[in-house]
């Protein structure tokens, strides 16, 4: 296992840290280790992809471990922020049912592209990789990320501020800026999936030499095979 690779398999290794600490309410500020252990996680990603094309170190692994740690870590992050009681058992995306709804579309678009992927590798295509799936991933990233921090500030911080007024005002405020930057990232995550599904719809057709269509990937050893794909991280 190359270098690239131990960074991501690094990314799946801090889920249940992150679940710990963000659920750990008799740990003083757990919530803001949290919150920094998922951001460290998401710059993990952005790590290991400049490595390995880089260093020439892209691999077949390196590829499923990639897609599988980024997923696993935007569903534990949004999961987390949805579920988890904050102050009076309310979540700390309010209102709780627009997030509902925000994270089932996230979630569903995944899916999706996901199939897409296994039933073009089933036909012997690989589909390259698309810009707007790393601008997706970017954007969900950085949400979940200040959900983070606000939990943080609404279980830690919030009960040091004097004027009950004030601090009311600065959650509320917090919780709107978020919940319609969630919304927005449901959009992006939405047309972006749509996008790839479009651009890559001659996969459903039973008829085409689909090896023609896209590039074929290059074989570097029995274990290694580099895609001829945008320079871009790959994200669906």
């Amino acid at each position: 296992m190359n270098l690239p690779n131990k960074i991501t398999l690094s990314r799946l290794l801090l889920l249940p840290l992150i679940v710990f600490f963000y659920l750990a309410d008799f740990i003083p500020y757990a919530r803001l280790v949290a919150a920094c252990l998922f951001m460290i996680a998401c710059l993990t990603d952005l790590v290991d992809g400049k490595i390995a094309r880089k260093y020439n170190m892209v691999t077949t692994l390196g590829k499923f471990f990639d897609t599988i740690a980024d997923k696993c870590l935007i569903m534990t992050g949004l999961i987390l922020i949805l579920v988890s009681g904050i102050k009076g058992n309310s979540a700390v995306v309010t209102p709780t049912w627009a997030g509902v709804v925000c994270v089932i579309v996230i979630l569903a678009r995944e899916f999706m592209v996901s199939a897409l992927r296994q039933l073009a590798a089933a036909k012997g295509v690989v589909l390259a990789a698309d810009k707007g799936g790393k601008i997706k991933a970017t954007v969900q990233f950085i949400v979940v990320t200040l959900y983070m921090f606000l939990a943080f500030y609404l279980t830690d911080l919030d009960k040091l501020i004097t004027n009950r007024g004030l601090a009311e005002q600065i959650s509320g405020s917090a919780r709107f800026i978020l919940i319609i930057a969630l919304i927005g990232t449901a959009l992006i995550t939405v047309y972006t999936g749509a996008s790839y599904v479009i651009k890559n719809r001659f996969v459903f057709t039973e008829a085409g030499d689909y090896r023609k269509e896209k590039k074929e990937p290059v074989q570097l050893a029995d274990d290694e095979v580099v895609e001829e794909v945008e320079e871009s991280d790959d994200k669906e």
